[in-house]
Formats: C-alpha cells, structure tokens, sequence
C-alpha cells in the first residue's frame, strides 16, 4: 500500500495529500476519546532573529529594539535580569529549563575571555540541567539565527557587548551612509 502511494506520488496523480494518509498501522488506537493534534501556527515564517547589537542592546528583524539582556526564542523575546556574565548562575538560568517544549540548546552570548567566569556559567549551565553552547555575542547571534531558521528548538540568552570594535570598514560603510542620507534630504 506504502509503495503504490509512493508510485502516485511520484507520478503526480495525488496533490496535497499526506503521504502516510491512507496507511493503518497495526495495533493503532482508533476508539472514542482518541488523541488527535492539530497545529494552529501553519506560517512558514523564519519567526525572530537578531539583526544587529549595540552596547545598548539588540536590534531584532521585525524592527523592535530589546535594550540590555535578552531571553529570545523563535517568536518571544524578554528582558534577561543579568547584568553580567558573572552574574549568571543556575537560578538565573533555572527559567529555560521548565519551559514547554524543552529547548535542546540554550546559546549564551557573552563578551568576555576571562576563562573562570566561562567555565562558572558552564558549570550553572550543567546544574540547571541544560544543554548549553557559550559564544562571543556576534557567534551567538548568528547561530541562533541560523538554529531559529532550521526550525530548531533553541533559546538564546545575550548580553550587550561593553565595548565595540570599528574597523576602518565599518567607518567607511556608516560614512557613506550617512552621506547618502544627507544627499537624499537635499535633493
């Protein structure tokens, strides 16, 4: 039955019809009070991810602006009560483990190189029971974005860099920028 279905598939004679659907398996439950699921979200959107960071904060693609730390998901984004990478413990991180459904990694962002507070927040990581990947902040940002829009079910906890690093190409690129705006206003 599974190989005719698949024939008819291949040949274009069913449209929209789940593969599987005319299958019956063994033992399958099918009296009153079966359980059934159905999903209410079918939008094929990407949902949230990290356009840019600032000292500030973070800058998301649907235009809203999250100052200081962030929790972020898919599709919510919260203020993170962490003022710094010290600061973070395994209470502090105890709220992405009883959220539902269970993410399979939690991606930390963190600006410092300082080896004792990396491995102290690996450490909270591991004793809230967590799954955990510790990276710079533009690390972080990308592969949570990347995660996110493989339909992964990642969660992402940054803090804003203290400081950033311009490189003379950054400067050229705001310059021309901004000069470009300048020149759109007087025409």
């Amino acid at each position: 039955m599974l190989a005719n279905a698949l024939r008819q598939v291949n040949l274009g004679k069913i449209s929209r019809t789940p593969l599987l659907s005319g299958v019956r398996y063994k033992n399958a439950y099918q009296g009153e009070g079966k359980t059934t699921v159905r999903v209410i979200n079918q939008e094929t959107e990407l949902g949230l991810m990290i356009d840019t960071y600032a000292t500030y904060g973070f800058r998301l693609n649907n235009g809203v602006t999250v100052l200081g730390p962030m929790a972020i998901f898919p599709r919510t984004v919260f203020s993170w009560q962490v003022d710094k990478a010290a600061d973070i413990t395994p209470e502090s991180l105890r709220f992405f483990k009883i959220l539902e459904p269970k993410i399979d990694l939690l991606i930390l962002g963190l600006e410092t190189n300082d080896r004792t507070v990396i491995s102290s927040v690996f450490k909270s990581g591991r004793a809230a029971g967590l799954n955990i990947e510790i990276l710079p902040i533009e690390h972080a940002a990308s592969t949570f974005n990347f995660l996110n829009a493989e339909g992964r079910s990642v969660a992402g906890a940054m803090l804003p860099p203290l400081t950033l690093h311009m490189s003379d190409d950054d400067m050229l690129r705001a310059g021309m920028h901004y000069n470009n705006l300048y020149d759109k206003d007087l025409k």
